[in-house]
């Protein structure tokens, strides 16, 4: 068998042939053809473009098999779109050296103007698609089609429409048809329901990829290994052991240009419902049966189901200084820029133990992380427990690491202690190794036809019923966010909540990331 003949490739360092009897892969053989709707857009020219890039220079894209089409509304020629998004494949360091990459990956990119709501534009794209796919020889039915919706959710259904109507790869003899969408998937439970159902009159579930871009983040992607290759977390990880958790965005800028589209949603919508949730539900979900796609979503699943309704005590909304001064934001404006609460999970594992989650914009630090912090040692004959606990960090941006912060004996002549840490920081210990960006790892995924790290319907539904209530008070105006400093912490009552939630600050410590 030839490189490349499986869908799930064997150049991958995580896809061996094992994976391959165990997951049943599929022999593809025909052409593949990635197409980008909204190609003139930010979210394309910034990111799908350059994640289809760097996957080319790695080879997981082959230049005789692979064609990509860019689809928007935007009248330009294929040289145009080339010229618009030639800028954010390379930075000028390494521009030489990947001169020749770059000129043969713009050659692919092909691209055609239309609507999204009419079926002239999307039959002149389904023949540019079969004309590749016959320049290709590609056996009729056996051609692969995915399209990237890099577009506002309120053209979706439209877009889907077009797509199963003019589209579709004509018969199912290896090939097939995925669709790529991003969040926001709706605004509430009911316009996500009835988003979903849209999608879903069109295709099937097995057909549609949510794409949350924090599921594709290494870090993220490394805690099922911790949590379950590691026998030292076994025992540990349970409300026996831990006092709280935090999972923690922060943003070091406003919303620079896009308070129209903050507005809209706000904090929530925009961190906390996805990516945090996320994020959440691999910290607590119980260990799957199987690395199967399925069953790793079946427990995440689970554990949406156990949070507790989210109470208006447990929350502090903030809005930074400033905001409403965007000329795009309304001045009553009562959109939260920053939030802080408290989930609890009500299963055996959990009971008891708050877990926290906290975004906000404009704040004094950019970062996002996951804070285990265990329980007080009992009997505490060194009497350290004013100096902190032990805790478990996460870094997931920027300086990815995991460190356990530990009381160590101070070095000296005297019996005294001090707060330290066992550290992996990955720029320092994988030293060479390039950290995929998300979006590289999951339209690859895609193409590999793994689900595991995207949404499921069912999933996305649980997710919604937790927030809408919180959401619906918001936007009522009967919950009202306080005004913060641009880069201070926040609302001082957000560190109060900390505090009466039970997490205890560290103090005289900094975690400093190792520089090389």
């Amino acid at each position: 068998m030839e490189d490349g003949q499986w869908h799930v490739q064997k150049r991958s360092s995580f896809r061996n042939d094992s994976f391959v009897r165990e997951y049943g892969a599929v022999p593809e053989t025909g052409c593949l053809s990635i197409i980008v709707l909204g190609a003139s857009g930010d979210l394309a020219k910034k990111k799908t473009f350059p994640a289809l890039f760097h996957l080319y220079r790695q080879g997981f894209l082959r230049q005789d098999e692979v064609h990509i089409f860019g689809y928007a509304r935007t009248k330009i020629s294929d040289e145009d779109l080339r010229s618009r998004i030639r800028g954010y494949l390379v930075d000028e360091k390494n521009a030489s050296e990947q001169a020749e990459s770059l000129s043969e990956f713009l050659q692919l990119i092909k691209y055609v103007s239309g609507s999204y709501d009419s079926e002239e534009g999307f039959h002149r794209l389904d023949k540019a698609i079969s004309e590749h796919e016959i320049s290709k020889r590609s056996s009729k039915g056996s051609s692969r089609r995915l399209f990237y919706l890099a577009l506002p959710p309120s053209v979706y259904p439209s877009v889907c429409k077009m797509i199963r109507t003019c589209c579709m790869n004509k018969s199912d003899l290896g090939g097939w048809t995925r669709i790529v969408v991003e969040k926001p998937f709706g605004k509430d439970l009911e316009s996500a329901e009835q988003l979903s159902s849209q999608i879903g009159e069109l295709f099937d579930e097995s057909q549609i990829y949510r794409i949350d871009h924090y599921l594709g983040k290494e870090l993220v992607q490394n805690m099922l290994v911790l949590r379950f290759a590691n026998r030292l977390f076994l025992p540990l990880w349970n409300r026996d052991n831990i006092d709280n958790v935090q999972i923690v965005f922060r943003e070091d800028f406003g919303t620079e240009g896009r308070g129209g589209y903050f507005d809209e949603y706000g904090i929530i919508r925009d961190i906390i419902q996805n990516h945090l949730l996320q994020v959440l539900c691999l910290v607590a979900m119980e260990k799957p049966i199987s690395l199967k796609p399925e069953h790793i979503r079946d427990e995440k699943v689970k554990v949406l189901q156990s949070v507790l309704p989210i109470k208006d005590e447990e929350v502090v909304l903030g809005q930074y200084e400033g905001y409403k001064d965007d000329p795009t934001v309304p001045d009553d404006s009562n959109t939260p820029t920053f939030a802080t609460m408290v989930l609890r999970i009500h299963n055996e594992r959990w009971e008891g133990v708050p877990f926290i989650i906290k975004a906000g914009k404009a704040i004094n630090s950019r970062k996002a992380e996951i804070r285990v912090q265990f329980k007080d040692v009992p009997g505490d004959i060194f009497k350290c427990q004013k100096q902190g606990r032990n805790e478990f960090v996460i870094r997931l941006q920027p300086s990815e690491a995991m460190y356990m912060k530990l009381t160590v004996k101070q070095p000296g002549l005297e019996m005294s202690t001090v707060q330290s840490e066992l550290d992996l920081s990955y720029r320092q210990r994988y030293q060479g190794v390039s950290i995929p960006e998300a979006y590289e790892r999951l339209i690859l995924d895609t193409i590999r036809g793994d689900q595991q790290h995207f949404v499921r319907r069912d999933e996305l539904k649980v997710a919604w019923e937790i927030f809408t209530p919180l959401l619906h008070r918001i936007d009522k105006g009967e919950m009202k966010p306080i005004p913060y400093k641009p880069g201070s912490r926040g609302p001082t009552e957000a560190d109060e909540l900390l505090a009466k939630a039970g997490y205890l600050q560290t103090h005289g410590y900094i975690w400093i990331p190792p520089t090389l």
